[in-house]
């Protein structure tokens, strides 16, 4: 499962989203990961949560970050819930065409992998390509 929250900058998405981690944390049978484009937020997490920063590593299209995310998963196979705070910024040049295909290969990897995927990104809903408004919750 892929889930988006999306939304402007400010309006309390990475709070929520730690929120989300740490919750998960409990409940999980396997491991939670967050991954982040910085380390302010990591003693914000329980922990039990994995936690990855992005800055040391060039993220320059969205095949590199999948291919990132999926050396991740390949590392641990009892990877359950992973949380991408700020997709934008790891991803600085992405364009509605790219995400789109990148949240789709994305859910193609959660199916095979069992892996629920929850990621940030710094748009307002109805500026995302509407094939990926299924994805979005509130």
């Amino acid at each position: 499962m892929v889930q988006i929250l999306a939304g402007e900058k400010g309006v309390g998405k990475t709070k929520r989203l730690i929120a989300m981690a740490n919750e998960a944390s409990k409940e999980a049978k396997g491991c939670v990961v967050f991954i982040d484009d910085d380390n302010s937020r990591m003693y914000d997490l329980h922990y039990s949560v994995r936690f990855v920063d992005t800055p040391k590593f060039i993220m320059e299209s969205p095949q590199v970050f999948k291919g990132f995310v999926c050396g991740i998963l390949s590392q641990n196979n009892d990877i359950e819930k992973v949380y991408i705070d700020g997709l934008n910024y790891i991803m600085e040049k992405i364009n509605n065409s790219e995400f789109t295909e990148f949240i789709c290969q994305l859910n193609d990897i959660s199916k095979e992998t069992e892996t629920d995927f929850t990621m940030i990104i710094s748009r307002k809903q109805e500026e995302l390509p509407s094939e990926i408004h299924p994805y979005i919750i509130s």
